[in-house]
């Protein structure tokens, strides 16, 4: 019974041990340097037999696999977590730079045979010649600052392309190189370039790891430290100026050496160095003429997907149009497309939804679009058709994508006229709610009453009555100009919002100011909209027509100097697209004082 009662124990203590999954990894490094030896593990977390591995193909084998094993065990609130793992250890070596694949190998764990995954490894060609400041030199060897040189440590200025079209996406990135030197961490950013000329969108880098990296004939320990999206506002060469870092070595302080163990555990302190990636120019070229109507200044490559709720419904039900753009390019700065509803139907506002993410060619993803609209009347309906136009990076041309036109029918109402009045309709009318409908009615006395006496009085005289004649003929006439001015200046909707424009704007900018130190994107609706209606009022065009494009011609008519439609145009484009973006205080004031400055001057220029 004891021995019964001990075996059933022994079970459930290595029950938790045999519900793990079995998982078999092999492992090495991703990159590695020509004649250097490195180190391939196999690890397994069961107890395992008859290792076969794979042929070390474009390797040298040098030996093993040793073997070694672990294992642990916890109780944590009273539940008993236990792990194993065993490792099979190789040491190789690369002779050859170039590009290889380990194969997977097998092993048997309880008569069952697991496979591992396979391993990819890049050797890079050895450095070209030794230097002084090798990353072998023993620790007495070590540079001081003074000796430390350019081509040890240093900041790349990296850009995907320099030869772009406006709005086109291009990445730049600063990169670390370190190579011979103690390095021991970043110290702080000295400068960024303010990047003029450019919407930028810094990109997540995650969690910054050092990796191998084969440059100008040497090998370095490579990190970058930034990088960002940039999209060019305006053509012609741009030059992004030179960045500044701050980088923290360990050297070896001077003193004399008085015995083996003062060389081994010498003092050492760290030294400052500052590191300059230099400026770039970038090339950015303008969007070539032809521009479609319906062009907005989307550049990429998209693909437009339409729907409709339904075609039968009946009136005063809701009809969802959707719109799916997806691609790569500028998509924070599309424009939503505006839908010419029929006659005798009641739109809202559109709802969007963005769903897309930064890359090296831009952000990817798709914008959604909702229209809702509400037909009020009975009768056959033509939606038609949508446009949406953008330049092509790839082929070099514009493109314009179309939805098909749908054909709504609408149904009556119940209750509804052929022309959409509703008619009012009263049933189940009972007993009880005619008695109270009898007490809203008042009783009406019909005896008869006795006459009041009212004195006469005097009859007006001719001048009197002439007088309140010609009272009463200039009231009327200086109701009839009121009333004309009324109407004309109702008419003259664009002139009101001309004349309110100023006014607006600042009631907006208030508003924007207030959330200088809030919500980012309520922030930049304001700012988009303060600039937007103004510039919409004074030039005197629908919101729906306005493009940057259409808004400089406009200005340029007005004689409004270049620079400041340049300024104009930098002021849009950033609230457009920094709305979805991460921005500190800095630059949301920087935008919000822009945006004052160019209204005030556009008031100045009277436009």
């Amino acid at each position: 019974m004891k021995r019964l009662l001990s075996l059933s124990l022994s079970l459930l203590l290595l029950l938790p041990l045999m519900a793990d999954e079995v998982e078999f990894r092999a492992q090495a490094p991703g990159k590695v340097v020509a004649g250097k030896p490195f180190q391939l593990t196999y690890t397994i977390n069961q107890r395992a037999r008859d290792l076969q591995a794979p042929e070390f193909t474009g390797f040298e084998y040098l030996a093993g696999p040793y073997t070694s094993q672990s294992s642990s065990t916890s109780f944590v609130n009273g539940h008993r977590t236990s792990t194993f793992t065993l490792t099979y250890t190789y040491t190789l070596l690369g002779n050859t730079p170039g590009d290889f694949t380990i194969n997977p190998a097998t092993i048997t764990s309880d008569g069952q045979q697991y496979t591992s995954n396979g391993v990819r490894i890049t050797v890079l060609p050895p450095d070209e010649q030794p230097t002084s400041s090798s990353t072998s030199k023993s620790i007495s060897e070590r540079p001081e600052a003074s000796s430390t040189s350019s081509s040890d440590i240093f900041v790349r200025t990296i850009v995907n392309k320099t030869n772009v079209y406006e709005q086109e996406a291009l990445q730049i990135s600063y990169r670390l190189y370190v190579a011979g030197v103690d390095f021991a961490q970043m110290g702080n950013t000295l400068k960024l370039p303010e990047m003029t000329g450019f919407l930028k969108q810094e990109m997540e880098l995650g969690n910054r790891q050092f990796e191998l990296e084969h440059y100008n004939g040497r090998n370095y320990q490579a990190v970058t430290l930034f990088s960002y999206l940039l999209y060019p506002q305006h053509s012609g060469d741009i030059e992004i100026d030179a960045a500044q870092f701050e980088a923290i070595l360990r050297v070896q302080t001077h003193q004399q050496v008085r015995s083996i163990f003062d060389d081994f555990f010498g003092t050492y302190e760290n030294v400052s160095r500052a590191l300059t990636a230099p400026a770039v120019t970038i090339h950015v070229k303008p969007l070539p003429s032809g521009k479609p109507a319906g062009f907005s200044g989307a550049v990429g490559q998209f693909t437009i997907t339409p729907s409709i709720s339904t075609t039968d419904i009946q009136a005063n039900e809701a009809v969802t149009l959707s719109l799916n753009i997806r691609g790569t390019g500028n998509m924070k700065l599309i424009k939503t497309p505006a839908v010419d509803w029929p006659e005798g139907f009641e739109p809202y506002d559109p709802k969007v939804t963005n769903n897309f993410k930064p890359s090296n060619s831009g952000f990817t993803g798709n914008k959604s679009i909702e229209y809702l609209a509400i037909p009020r009347a009975a009768g056959d309906y033509t939606i038609p058709e949508l446009s949406f136009s953008y330049f092509d990076i790839q082929e070099g041309k514009y493109k314009t994508l179309s939805t098909p036109a749908y054909t709504l029918h609408v149904r009556r109402a119940p209750g509804q006229t052929t022309d959409g009045e509703q008619v009012q309709t009263y049933t189940n009318v009972n007993k009880e709610d005619i008695k109270q409908l009898g007490s809203d009615i008042r009783y009406i006395n019909t005896a008869e009453q006795p006459l009041i006496y009212t004195p006469e009085r005097e009859p007006l005289s001719i001048s009197t009555i002439l007088l309140i004649d010609m009272l009463i003929f200039l009231l009327s006439m200086l109701v009839l100009l009121i009333g004309r001015k009324l109407i004309k200046d109702n008419a003259d909707q664009m002139g009101r919002r001309y004349k309110r424009a100023n006014k607006v704007a600042q009631k907006r900018l208030k508003t924007a100011q207030l959330l200088l130190n809030g919500d980012n994107q309520a922030f930049y609706a304001e700012i988009e909209k303060a600039a937007f209606s103004y510039l919409s009022d004074r030039l005197r065009i629908p919101t729906a027509d306005m493009t940057k494009d259409n808004i400089a011609d406009l200005l340029r008519q007005k004689a409004v100097p270049e620079s400041l439609i340049k300024q104009v145009n930098e002021v849009l484009s950033t609230a457009e697209f920094a709305r979805y973006a991460p921005t500190t205080g800095a630059e949301k004031q920087a935008l919000y004082d822009a945006t004052t400055q160019i209204i005030n001057q556009l008031e100045n220029q009277k436009i």
